[in-house]
């Protein structure tokens, strides 16, 4: 068996045990998109190996179109992250939130947009649909990095360990992800052949370690919630009063404005 086909097995194997452990340990419920996103890898990697196996003329159409899938439940993923991080003081908070924190982490990721490149795919046809999905990956993966990076720096602010499912999956998707850059760099100094390929299997063997990080991680009892650090909770009820007074501001006049209007 060769070590692609090996990565290949153990990486299904994995998907189905982490799916397998998602639904049995109720996670779905706190993170529905990081289900759907390993249900989306595990049906992809199929679907390339049965498309490589019999169709290999669409093998490059396939993993274009998979990528920019996966990049976009990777963009659901972290939104996801960011709300779950909020779960104890939910009820405090508008209810436009989930969808405000979505549209900051859209922000970050064009910000970072401008500074990436995509010679990791000069040498394929189509250069310019291949550089858009190279800058889209790679933006992808500075972002998941970026987050880590803020979630685990802020962790006592938020009063978050290891033990806490966002963290451990943040920590897996940043893992990966810095394989991901690493490999990206190392391509732009390559042309096709056996070493671009080795760089590609070393990158699926990062996702196979995060794979089964996760894998180790949903087999224990979720950790119970830790209440914010107080200066968390000042921020909260600031924003969260901030809110309600234009909210109620707002609703003031409008109401103003109808009895205005009335003869």
């Amino acid at each position: 068996m060769s070590l692609e086909t090996a990565i290949f097995v153990a990486g299904n194997l994995a998907f189905a045990v982490l799916i397998i452990l998602l639904i049995y340990r109720h996670a779905w419920r706190s993170f529905p998109f990081f289900l759907i996103y390993n249900l989306e890898c595990l049906a992809g990697s199929v679907l390339y190996f049965f498309v490589l196996r019999d169709w290999p003329h669409q093998a490059l159409h396939t993993y274009f179109y998979e990528s920019v899938l996966d990049g976009a439940l990777q963009f659901c993923v972290l939104v996801e992250l960011t709300w779950a991080i909020f779960r104890p003081y939910r009820k405090t908070l508008p209810p436009a939130t989930a969808f405000v924190l979505g549209i900051l982490i859209a922000i970050a990721g064009m910000a970072i947009w401008p500074f990436t490149e995509a010679t990791a795919f000069a040498h394929l046809a189509h250069l310019h649909q291949w550089q858009l999905l190279g800058r889209l990956l790679q933006t992808d993966s500075i972002l998941r990095v970026l987050f880590f990076l803020a979630l685990a720096g802020c962790s006592q602010l938020l009063s978050i360990g290891w033990k806490d499912r966002e963290l451990q999956i943040a920590t897996g998707l940043g893992f990966y992800s810095l394989a991901s850059l690493t490999a990206t760099m190392v391509h732009s100094h390559q042309t096709a052949g056996p070493q671009y390929l080795l760089v590609d299997q070393f990158v699926a063997a990062t996702y196979l370690c995060s794979l089964f990080y996760w894998i180790f991680s949903f087999a224990q009892h979720e950790a119970e919630r830790r209440e914010f650090s107080p200066q968390m909770q000042s921020v909260l009820l600031a924003v969260a009063g901030a809110a309600r007074s234009m909210r109620i501001a707002a609703t003031d006049s409008a109401t103003s404005g109808r009895k205005n209007k009335r003869p």
